[in-house]
């Protein structure tokens, strides 16, 4: 097993702006950057196992076993040009194809990573208020090799990335930055070329109840879904979740 490594991870990562803090197991990466005080840019949290790691809507995230990817990423600032779970779901997609190859990661919306139609990736984001400013907490879940999983979860066991996980970190980190530093251009058409369900019919589901159907056409600048509904009328959601038949 490829253990979690601090001078791997941060290759080519400036200490100087990022702290890195491991863990061989812990309640939940995210609430620990609610625990900590922040003493430079950016401050990454990345655990081995969680016991109580956690998804949207207060859901668990099986967090059971070493060798997946459980990783928070703390920052401050207000990030309005671009929602961070839909970035930070490009970034996942583009640092996993680097080391597997092209057009086999898909994204979902809002937050989930796609494989082989299964869900092998999470995004959680959460903002906490720190005076006048706003602290960031990007939670990221992959699994890149999980024996005992639900019908719908998938994992990356076929190309033994758990062997280059310090890899995949830093490559993501690195991209992080770099959207901190410079924004990514055309991230909206980017996203909705990734999109598994573009111009599909979809559900829009609010706790876990149907509120409309109709034809996935795209997103809006501030991540909202935009769908022409089977009532003919195009619409726009913020929240919710959308189901696809065939897709977990």
């Amino acid at each position: 097993m490829n253990t979690l490594n601090k001078s791997k991870i941060l290759k080519n990562i400036s200490n100087e702006r990022l702290k890195l803090s491991l863990f061989e197991r812990i309640d939940s990466t995210n609430e620990e950057c609610k625990r900590i005080v922040l003493e430079k840019d950016i401050h990454v949290i990345i655990a081995n196992e969680q016991s109580h790691g956690r998804g949207r809507v207060g859901r668990n995230w099986s967090s059971p076993n070493s060798g997946n990817i459980y990783m928070s990423i703390a920052c401050k600032g207000l990030f309005d040009k671009a929602p961070l779970s839909l970035i930070a779901g490009i970034i996942c997609q583009r640092s996993i194809e680097e080391l597997i190859g092209p057009g086999l990661i898909g994204l979902k919306w809002p937050n989930d990573i796609i494989y082989s139609q299964k869900k092998i990736g999470g995004i959680l984001v959460e903002k906490e208020i720190m005076g006048k400013d706003v602290l960031n907490i990007i939670g990221i879940g992959l699994n890149l090799n999980l024996p005992n999983k639900e019908s719908w979860w998938g994992d990356l066991s076929s190309y033994n990335l758990e062997l280059r996980r310090n890899e995949l970190i830093n490559k993501i980190i690195i991209k992080l930055i770099n959207f901190i530093d410079n924004d990514i251009d055309q991230w909206i058409k980017e996203w909705e070329n990734l999109c598994i369900h573009m111009n599909s019919e979809i559900n829009i589901k609010q706790n876990n109840e149907v509120i409309d159907s109709g034809i996935f056409t795209g997103i809006n600048e501030d991540g909202s879904v935009k769908i022409i509904s089977n009532d003919g009328n195009i619409k726009k959601y913020e929240f919710g979740e959308i189901s696809i038949d065939g897709v977990y």
